[in-house]
């Protein structure tokens, strides 16, 4: 709680996203759920190509946290599973090592694969 009242901006994001949530219907989770990781990896990618490493790590855990519900949330009688698990479970790791090490080229390019995932998603 502590963080929110220091951080305005989060507290806001977290109102406005459990709001989303709670109005949407359940197929429109998954793309909430990419909405939200995209726009954190662009904070990121933000925060990394201004030499802002440290101010990256808290997007980078934000889109962590967001890529293993999505990897939890997939149906098991989904077709795309297996490969929804790998790509999540592939990407979770690779944020994982960015919060430790953050470059902006990598977070860059975790962020264009969520990206075409996302336009995919709005596509069907």
């Amino acid at each position: 709680m502590q963080t929110l009242l220091q951080n305005p901006a989060a507290a806001y994001r977290k109102v406005d996203l459990e709001a989303r949530i709670e109005a949407s219907a359940v197929e429109d989770l998954t793309r909430i759920c990419l909405e939200e990781a995209v726009a954190a990896l662009r904070q990121a990618e933000l925060a990394s190509a201004n030499g802002a490493e440290n101010a990256a790590r808290d997007p980078l855990s934000r889109a962590h946290a967001i890529v293993l519900w999505l990897a939890r949330g997939v149906a098991d009688d989904n077709p795309l599973r297996q490969p929804l698990l790998q790509f999540y479970g592939g990407q979770a790791l690779e944020i994982q090592s960015l919060i430790t090490r953050p470059t902006h080229k990598r977070i860059a390019a975790v962020c264009a694969d969520f990206s075409d995932l996302l336009d995919a998603a709005k596509a069907v």
